[in-house]
């Protein structure tokens, strides 16, 4: 069964959003699992992008943006819109305000959540989501 993970930040900043999910999202590599980080838009997509490489002093996690193609190294993290790969489906970093499609591949599912009440309010509507799934949800205040 799919799990859901939602970390609510205490904190209104998108930067300080972004910040975690680069410390996530290399925690995830770290751990030797797949996964595609879902954004809203190719700003969005080249802005994590940068950051993955420049968030932490001595970090490395391969990654690049999602151009169709399945690079050849496994591991390596891919971003992008709506089109996961299937094979990038296990582990789900979103950070769009769209509910990524859930198939039988899908593991985890990790929402980050700034303290914004934009930010709040999406995120309400794709737990309700989740909920209507039968997903199991937990929530994490950070």
């Amino acid at each position: 069964m799919t799990e859901v993970s939602f970390y609510v930040l205490g904190s209104h900043s998108q930067q300080e959003r972004l910040d975690f999910a680069c410390r996530l999202i290399e925690k995830i590599y770290r751990s030797g699992q797949n996964c595609y980080v879902l954004t809203d838009s190719q700003e969005q997509a080249a802005s994590i992008d940068k950051l993955l490489w420049t968030f932490r002093a001595g970090s490395f996690v391969p990654h690049q943006i999602y151009n169709g193609i399945v690079p050849e190294l496994k591991q390596t993290i891919l971003i992008g819109g709506n089109d996961i790969p299937e094979s990038r489906q296990n582990v789900i970093v979103n950070l769009s305000d769209n509910v990524p499609a859930v198939t039988e591949h899908t593991e985890r599912i990790l929402e980050i959540l700034d303290n914004s009440e934009t930010c709040k309010q999406a995120g309400r509507q794709r737990y309700r989501h989740y909920q209507q799934l039968g997903l199991a949800i937990a929530t994490h205040k950070m």
